[in-house]
């Protein structure tokens, strides 16, 4: 018994690394690797780290405009008055805004760079081309339920699982201090519940970004796992690249055709042909007014060599037997060029010949 296999299906088999165009056409279209949690773990991080640095400022100059607030407008009845309210508004918000600032641009900086680390400088608005399919209810639950869908909510449960767990055990641990906590003055309960809530949002942070740097080494496996070919795509991308070498072929043996014609045309313009005689043939010309020199119209080997004699015959154009001579020329002159300079001596003398001959009226 045999087993017929079929080849072809092997060549489909997505087996081979994605090329460098793929990859670039890919990126153009915003499909690119990134794990979204490492901007939002660095920015948590940055901006507590920013509070615990900016912290005091911040609180100062907050209650230094309260207080000078108060002072400034308590006594003030203009205050109650639409511009006295909304002159109080802009001020309240030119300093909130002055005071959070630091704070923002941090965390700001530190989303764009981790961002850049990621995907580089790209813009592209095909992600949010509006596509009909996302209107199709069969569609939306093929995504629902899709592999990915499973493994983003399974990334999310357990992110949630391990969040809560720290969160819970952090606070596990301060629960006397917590208790305790209730005995401290104003000013100390409020240091007290900063530092709480900084190390809880630190360790948040930290162990948010740890998984974050874990989904964006497994975004880069299964990005380049959905864009992984077959060898027959690479071949076909080979195709296009650099062109189909059937049509390329076909392309080429076209203008060696129209070559041949030209230069079939060109013979009964020659002055004589240069003949080996029975493998090389050679025509030249010389007109003084196009060239400085006599220069190739025509020429070939052996079948050509045989049909550029036949040609010249019919139109009478003198054929010269001069073997070394057709051999140098047809070897170091291409059609259209003009003869090498250390054969002008006996190119002349065969233009001498010739000429002398149509002088006399004999063709040969």
């Amino acid at each position: 018994m045999y087993l017929k296999l079929d080849l072809q299906l092997f060549s489909q088999e997505k087996t081979e690394e994605a090329t460098p165009k793929k990859k670039s056409e890919a990126r153009k279209e915003g499909q690119i690797p990134q794990s979204k949690e490492i901007g939002l773990a660095a920015a948590i991080i940055a901006t507590f780290a920013g509070l615990r640095v900016f912290g005091k400022w911040m609180l100062d100059n907050i209650m230094g405009f309260t207080i000078n607030t108060i002072k400034n407008h308590s006594l003030n009845p203009e205050i109650f008055n639409q511009e006295g309210i909304v002159s109080l508004a802009m001020s309240s918000l030119m300093t909130l805004g002055l005071v959070v600032a630091p704070v923002a641009i941090i965390s700001m900086a530190i989303g764009l760079v981790t961002s850049y680390l990621q995907v580089g400088v790209l813009f592209t608005t095909k992600t949010l081309a509006w596509k009909l399919s996302r209107l199709n209810p069969i569609e939306g639950f093929k995504r629902m339920f899709s592999k990915r869908s499973v493994v983003e909510l399974i990334k999310s449960l357990f992110k949630i699982g391990v969040l809560g767990y720290i969160v819970y055990s952090y606070i596990l641990d301060e629960i006397p201090n917590i208790l305790t906590s209730v005995e401290l003055e104003i000013g100390q309960l409020a240091a007290y519940l900063g530092d709480l809530v900084f190390a809880i949002a630190m360790r948040i942070g930290l162990a948010l970004f740890i998984m974050a740097a874990i989904d964006y080494f497994y975004q880069r496996y299964d990005h380049n796992k959905k864009l992984m070919m077959s060898k027959q795509e690479i071949k076909e991308e080979h195709k296009q690249s650099d062109g189909n070498p059937q049509i390329k072929s076909k392309i080429k043996e076209k203008q060696r055709q129209m070559a041949m014609q030209r230069m079939m045309q060109e013979i009964p313009s020659a002055d004589v042909i240069i003949t080996n005689p029975t493998h090389y043939a050679v025509g030249i010309k010389y007109d003084k007014d196009l060239y400085d020199a006599p220069y190739i119209i025509a020429k070939g080997q052996d079948n050509l060599a045989q049909k550029i004699k036949e040609i010249a015959k019919e139109h009478k154009i003198p054929v010269v037997e001069n073997k070394p001579l057709a051999r140098s020329l047809y070897a170091n002159a291409e059609i259209g060029q003009m003869i090498p300079e250390e054969l002008f001596q006996s190119v002349a003398e065969v233009l001498a010949y010739v000429y002398s001959l149509n002088k006399k009226g004999v063709r040969r």
